[in-house]
């Protein structure tokens, strides 16, 4: 009897740390799928974990209207679980491009899942109330719960996403939760009521998102293909995010979660009016430091002038720069420059990185994704630009991407006046690139050895940029705005008016 009791207790206790790292694996799911589709992943991680953890206080209020058959009760929950929570991000992908209430229902799935969640301990608790005493079960019982979270939050970014992916991890989790219930319908059988009829129940479901599973990938290239409308020839899902390469007729896309960052019809536009006026205007160019750009495409165009000895790339994502060290197509565009022996090339946070710098560069190429995050917002802060000062040679050039001062004014001269309280030089230029409309820089000088319109040096055979700035800084009515706000640390209005301005377009 002792031993048939401890296995009980055992086997409930054990599915309270599945159902812990499972729940927190939804929760993980959802919160990551939010921030690919939907963008802002500070804000939608926000809002899913507000959600979920409501939901399960909902959730565990119900569970004292259930008195009966709780065992049966706790099963059948936890084969729905599996089932929603399993299914959320297969349904969620699906229909991204389908549906105008997308968020209603992604939330929908949150507070589903943390509603059974939320009702799954409490019913737990009074099923060993009677067999364990209160002070056992309960140190038990959230002992297992926050090993089980502790466990997800760890696996989650390290292996979960970068070796199954979004999808596959929420419908491997759901077979998991879905065994816990067939383990138990076997071999608490004789502590069932109609357990038969629960394992059919336990085995359809795993079935189900087994198949799912098996062909999870076709399912994504069928909802990824819904959402851009092109041929897909490459997918990657990274720590950081997911990489998407398109190809359609002569033209090749990059998209990083979701969001547009090249084409191959006309990132020459954008990139050499990225780097080629701060090249051309420096005191010399020997020691370049490019920050972001792990697509290599900025790179490319500062090899071009034969004075350059060296060029240090500084980006987080370490699965995009092996992609464009490795994929043909990719390099091409690039043309191999992230394999140049002048090239080193670090996979680390550009603010924890400038921060411990020792070495000193001639220019600063600042080409990070647009601050649609705090993340982010933390690379367009007046703390890092003063911390971009302390590496630079005197009359060094900065420049930096600021997003475009057409549909985002108040974030593009909110980086600009940013600048200003670091540097004694700064103006603003903006080039057209079709892919993008009107896109906008930063430039600085730190000195006064040099001004904007000293071209210093040049190279032959650019497409676009003609090394005639001032056809380049004149902003028209529309792409004014001067009530703005400089973007610190400790405010990050920067993301605010981000999030302002881009969302309309949404």
């Amino acid at each position: 009897m002792g031993k048939k009791f401890l296995r009980f207790e055992f086997l409930l206790l054990f599915a309270v740390f599945i159902i812990a790292t499972c729940g927190l694996i939804y929760e993980l799911v959802a919160g990551t799928l939010a921030s690919y589709l939907l963008g802002d992943s500070v804000k939608q991680f926000s809002f899913i974990i507000g959600v979920y953890l409501f939901s399960m206080g909902i959730g565990s209020f119900f569970s004292k209207f259930f008195n009966k058959n709780l065992l049966n009760t706790f099963v059948e929950i936890e084969i729905l679980v599996g089932l929603i929570g399993g299914l959320s991000s297969v349904v969620l992908f699906l229909l991204f491009e389908s549906v105008a209430s997308f968020q209603f229902i992604l939330y929908l799935f949150v507070f589903v899942t943390g509603f059974l969640v939320g009702l799954e301990i409490p019913l737990l608790m009074n099923i060993l109330k009677d067999r364990v005493e209160f002070k056992d079960l309960v140190s038990n019982v959230f002992t297992f719960d926050y090993i089980g979270a502790l466990l997800a939050s760890i696996l989650f970014p390290l292996v979960l996403v970068p070796k199954l992916g979004i999808m596959g991890t929420s419908l491997f989790f759901g077979m998991i939760n879905v065994s816990i219930a067939i383990v138990l319908c076997f071999l608490l059988k004789n502590e069932l009521k109609k357990p038969y009829f629960l394992r059919v129940k336990a085995v359809f479901s795993f079935v189900l998102l087994l198949t799912v599973f098996v062909f999870s990938d076709s399912i994504l290239a069928y909802s990824e293909g819904k959402l851009y409308g092109e041929n897909i020839i490459y997918t990657n899902t990274t720590p950081y995010q997911r990489i998407v390469l398109t190809h359609n007729k002569s033209d090749y896309r990059l998209y990083l979660n979701n969001n547009l960052q090249f084409s191959s019809a006309d990132e020459y536009r954008y990139h050499e009016a990225l780097v080629h006026p701060a090249m051309s205007m420096a005191k010399d160019v020997k020691n370049v430091l490019v920050l972001g750009g792990g697509d290599g495409l900025a790179v490319r165009e500062i090899l071009k002038y034969k004075e350059v000895q060296k060029v240090t790339l500084v980006d987080l994502d370490e699965g995009m720069t092996k992609l464009f060290k490795t994929n043909k197509v990719l390099s091409n565009f690039n043309q191999n420059s992230l394999n140049n022996s002048k090239v080193t090339v670090i996979n680390t946070d550009a603010y924890i990185w400038a921060k411990s710098c020792k070495d000193k560069f001639d220019v600063v190429i600042i080409d990070f994704p647009d601050p649609s995050n705090y993340s982010l917002g933390k690379l367009y802060s007046l703390n890092f630009y003063q911390t971009i000062k302390t590496i630079l040679q005197t009359d060094a050039a900065v420049v930096i991407q600021t997003t475009s001062p057409y549909f985002a004014p108040k974030s593009f001269w909110c980086i600009n006046k940013t600048v200003m309280q670091v540097f004694p030089q700064v103006d603003a230029y903006h080039a057209y690139v079709p892919s993008f409309g009107e896109w906008g820089y930063t430039i600085a000088i730190n000195g006064f050895g040099t001004t904007f319109n000293d071209v210093k040096r040049k190279v032959s055979g650019l497409k676009f940029y003609n090394y005639q700035f001032d056809r380049f800084n004149y902003f028209t009515n529309d792409m004014i705005s001067n009530q703005i706000e400089i973007n610190r640390l400790d405010n990050q209005i920067l993301v605010r008016y981000f999030d302002e301005e881009w969302g309309k377009l949404q």
